[in-house]
């Protein structure tokens, strides 16, 4: 596996573990639409979150949620569309990222909640 993937793996493994500690429940890890894939999904209360986790080993290129474009978004919001009919289910969704940067190899963790709301939902 490249140092990458490992990194991202990584990331999605202390992303899962955070929003355990909050409260969350995961309902699904790297569930595949298409072409699009959606890191986590989980309920918080009566909210499906959609979580989109980005890690990064420093920020020269820019903060690691800055990588979550409006392409991403929107194919975000087709997979969600998907995945809500797929389960029959009607209720709220929120979409978050969670950014993680390691600096001297001890990881910071950003969640933003809400961090974008797509048209197609």
């Amino acid at each position: 596996m490249s140092k990458h993937n490992e990194l991202g793996v990584k990331g999605e493994i202390l992303a899962l573990e955070f929003l355990e500690k909050k409260g969350y429940t995961i309902l699904e890890i790297n569930w595949r639409f298409e072409k699009t894939e959606i890191d986590i999904i989980a309920r918080h209360q009566n909210t499906l979150v959609i979580a989109e986790v980005k890690t990064r080993t420093g920020n020269f290129f820019g903060f690691p949620e800055q990588a979550v474009g409006a392409e991403k978004q929107r194919n975000l919001a087709v997979a969600t569309e998907e995945y809500l009919e797929r389960n029959n289910l009607d209720m709220d969704v929120r979409f978050d990222v969670i950014s993680i940067t390691f600096k001297n190899n001890l990881p910071e963790i950003f969640h933003i909640e809400d961090a974008f709301f797509p048209y197609e939902i």
